[in-house]
């Protein structure tokens, strides 16, 4: 048991080694543990959302076991199961959480299997159910927080994450929630988009009394190249999903409708063409766009011609 130990320390020491000389693939193995992506900090922050406080206990499919309750699906766990920004596999449709996709139809007592080949056991019918369930939530992603959206259908929309946001919206705080975990993180990753610096002769034509525009502080701080530890945390953001609730608009309802998308700045091939990823506008693109609107049609086809 002693020598098992040591060799497990050995082996996490060599990856702090590792990560904190550069090597890429220590480095996501550290972030992972570090944010909850593997090992125990991952299962705390998955645990709470196993359980929903405000549903009711399914009915038992064997009417006389107590444990022959089918598992319940909270509405943070549907919408992280059914969101591709929270899956390590395809996502799942809310078809298969009600019925997984090994049940048979002879579990339907009504079906003509069911009438030809006599009834399906429940006994096995729960082992699925509760062995599908399992080995879903192992590939999901957690988010470290919840997110509440307050007016998303005004300009002015707000993101908040203190608790009582969450409380006046009916949901439940979760994983790292108001630890600011989640904003460092994203504060190191950086912007999605950064222009390139300005050429020597942009800035020697450009306006001697133009003040340089703030770099936004960063609470990087490291030995390591800097872009190195940025292309990083954006790979890590990838991994973190981002939970939003949106407030119920009905009276008396308390909770909320749950949606999962990916931080705007994270390394994906799903963000890659996002608005948020692409350069923003400068005079010469200007200049360009307008003279392709002064451009008439048979301008352009003149020029075509030659």
């Amino acid at each position: 048991m002693r020598e098992k130990k040591l060799k497990k320390l050995q082996r996490e020491l060599r990856i702090l080694e590792e990560a904190n000389s550069g090597k890429k693939k220590a480095m996501e193995r550290v972030l992972d543990l570090a944010y909850g992506r593997t090992g125990k900090l991952r299962r705390e922050i998955v645990e709470p959302l196993l359980t929903d406080p405000g549903a009711l206990l399914p009915e038992r499919i064997i009417p006389e076991v107590e444990k022959s309750r089918p598992p319940v699906y909270s509405p943070e766990l549907r919408a992280l199961l059914t969101s591709s920004y929270s899956r390590t596999t395809k996502p799942l449709s809310n078809k298969l959480l009600d019925r997984p996709p090994k049940i048979p139809d002879r579990a339907d007592p009504e079906s003509e299997e069911a009438q030809l080949l006599g009834p399906f056991s429940k006994r096995r019918e729960v082992n699925i159910r509760w062995r599908y369930f399992t080995t879903e939530i192992k590939k999901v992603l957690p988010p470290l927080e919840v997110v509440v959206e307050q007016s998303p259908t005004q300009q002015n929309s707000r993101q908040m994450t203190d608790k009582h946001s969450l409380i006046q919206a009916g949901a439940r705080p979760i994983g790292l929630q108001g630890s600011g975990v989640m904003e460092d993180a994203l504060a190191i990753a950086g912007p999605a988009y950064s222009p390139p610096p300005k050429t020597r002769r942009e800035r020697r034509s450009s306006n001697l009394n133009e003040q340089p525009a703030p770099t936004p502080s960063s609470p990087l701080q490291t030995h390591l190249p800097k872009r190195f530890v940025r292309r990083r945390f954006r790979e890590l953001l990838s991994r973190v999903p981002v939970l939003t609730c949106r407030p119920s608009s009905k009276p008396g309802t308390r909770s909320g409708r749950y949606s999962v998308t990916a931080p705007l700045n994270a390394v994906s091939n799903a963000l890659r063409y996002e608005p948020c990823r692409l350069p923003m506008v400068d005079d010469v693109d200007l200049a360009w766009i307008d003279m392709a609107q002064k451009q008439t049609p048979s301008d352009a086809k003149q020029k075509r011609s030659k």
